[in-house]
């Protein structure tokens, strides 16, 4: 089947590759998805959608921004895996057509009815679990199969996305589920990428201690987070569940630790990816002590500092190291991108410390600020790499992002 496709060189640029389409799609949403929901919030604008403006607002961000995200980086990486071209060309703009479509039928929802807009809207991520594993399948590349199964939670978590904001008038269990899949998909994957670009780094600038290669703690750290967040979706208030979380969250911290993120100060975008990676055991560590004590610290905290920090944060520092690497620029972040790295590692514990101080408005909108400017940010620097042709190998002087 790889044969019968064209080389990536004879399609427009912007349909050559996964990462393209989505990455660019993606950030734009990320940054315009919370711009609209700031005055939505307040009253000032409406949409035609049945989802409240919370449940709207966690929908396009955990099954709208976050399946663009996933779906740029799993037909860019697949190939990889498997030996074989990419999804590219018409089939590529199908699946890019589909998840707009999915967009434009929650907004108008009220419209279509609640039953169109979820079969639209779910429609993309069947297409790319069928997709990706067609590939991986046609690849023979077995072990990566795993990645399916986030993707495949993810799906189901949109479902009942939809039949709870519509049997019951607000989403609980299905946000859990879908915030839960991302967060393994982010240990998945993260524990892939973050090891091994910090070790081809440091042999190269920095000789000395490297990352801990892959090994059965990591295993244990994954199957251990996976079962306490299980039981945070469906017993989030349970004093097991914190235990469990606070424990997953620990075993994410020495994991973390055996990766040697402290040696790539010199690195900004090296060193973003171990500053996102912890805002995973922060959050498992966070939600934990809010299911031991919810009077206390609210629930809604733990879930920020997985929203905005972990997932915002990983996304937005792969996406910038995959679009640099794979147009042909230097794997290194010039101010701009620094800026954007910096806008959203601030934008986390601003909106933690919004949730426990929910009169302050003030630090809502200034996460949502820093939110908004790191997603623009990220559009307008890279929106000429994402829709131009590969670079020519580059010249002495020139800076990147």
């Amino acid at each position: 089947m790889a044969r019968q496709r064209a080389r990536p060189g004879d399609h427009p640029a912007f349909l050559s590759y996964g990462f393209r389409p989505f990455f660019l799609l993606g950030a734009l949403w990320g940054g315009l998805a919370v711009l609209a929901w700031v005055p939505m919030l307040s009253g000032a604008i409406g949409t035609r959608s049945l989802f409240s403006p919370v449940d709207w607002h966690a929908h396009e961000l955990l099954f709208g921004y976050v399946p663009a995200i996933v779906t740029g980086f799993l037909l860019t990486a697949i190939p990889n895996w498997t030996g074989r071209l990419p999804v590219q060309g018409l089939p590529l703009a199908g699946l890019a057509l589909l998840w707009l479509a999915g967009r434009f039928a929650i907004w108008f929802s009220a419209d279509i009815g609640w039953l169109a807009a979820m079969f639209v809207d779910c429609a993309f991520l069947l297409a790319l679990a069928i997709a990706a594993g067609r590939e991986i399948v046609a690849g023979k590349n077995w072990r990566n199969l795993k990645v399916l199964a986030p993707v495949t939670v993810l799906l189901a978590a949109n479902v009942l996305f939809h039949a709870e904001a519509h049997l019951d008038g607000v989403t609980d269990v299905s946000r859990r589920l879908g915030l839960a899949a991302t967060i393994l998909l982010i240990m998945i994957i993260g524990g892939r990428i973050i090891p091994s670009f910090t070790r081809n780094w440091l042999v190269r600038e920095n000789p000395g201690r490297l990352p801990v290669p892959f090994n059965r703690f990591d295993m244990a750290a994954i199957v251990a987070s996976a079962a306490a967040l299980g039981l945070w979706v469906l017993l989030p208030e349970r004093p097991e569940t914190g235990i469990l979380l606070a424990a997953a969250g620990l075993l994410n911290l020495a994991r973390l630790s055996r990766w040697a993120g402290h040696r790539t100060l010199r690195d900004p975008l090296l060193l973003v990816l171990h500053v996102a990676y912890l805002f995973v055991p922060a959050g498992l560590i966070v939600s934990g002590l809010a299911a031991l004590s919810p009077a206390t610290l609210p629930p809604v905290a733990g879930i920020h500092v997985f929203g905005v920090g972990a997932i915002g944060a990983m996304t937005l520092a792969v996406m910038a190291r995959a679009t640099l690497g794979h147009t042909g620029r230097e794997l290194r972040a010039g101010p701009a991108t620094t800026l954007v790295f910096c806008a959203i590692v601030a934008a986390a514990p601003l909106r933690f410390a919004a949730a426990l101080m929910p009169g302050e408005v003030w630090l809502l909108h200034a996460s949502a600020t820093l939110w908004i400017a790191a997603f623009i940010g990220f559009t307008v620097c890279y929106a000429g790499p994402l829709t131009q042709p590969r670079a020519a190998p580059r010249q002495p002087g020139r800076v990147p992002a």
